[in-house]
């Protein structure tokens, strides 16, 4: 029997691939960890995301025994897969999941996005 394992990202937090150029200094020379240390804001690829923002369900009673109506709604993100995203260094949770190394950020501390549409000529 075989077990496949996948990563969920919960809530509003965004999985991100470290960009090729973060050990890199724009030279193209490798920086030392301390150096890299003093950087506030890194980018990335973004991998997979959270549903979103939870919407509280207006319907539900107030007793928390009382079956709920609604199943959970969400507020999507604004991050996709594929995006380039900056974000800030001091948010970021490092991960390793399948001997590949990621960051785990809340959407709120993503400061910009890049996204690459391909235009139909």
């Amino acid at each position: 029997m075989e077990a496949k394992k996948t990563l969920l990202i919960v809530g509003d937090r965004v999985l991100i691939e470290l960009g090729e150029g973060s050990d890199k200094s724009a030279a193209g020379l490798y920086l030392p960890p301390n150096i890299r240390d003093k950087d506030k804001v890194q980018s990335g690829k973004v991998i997979k995301k959270g549903p979103g923002y939870p919407i509280p369900d207006s319907s539900a009673p107030d007793e928390p025994w009382v079956e709920r109506k609604q199943a959970v709604r969400y507020l999507p993100l604004e991050a996709m897969e594929g995006d380039y995203a900056i974000f800030l260094k001091n948010d970021a949770v490092e991960i390793e999941f399948e001997d590949k190394k990621y960051v785990i950020v809340p959407h709120a501390s993503i400061l910009a996005l890049v996204r690459t549409e391909i235009l139909e000529s």
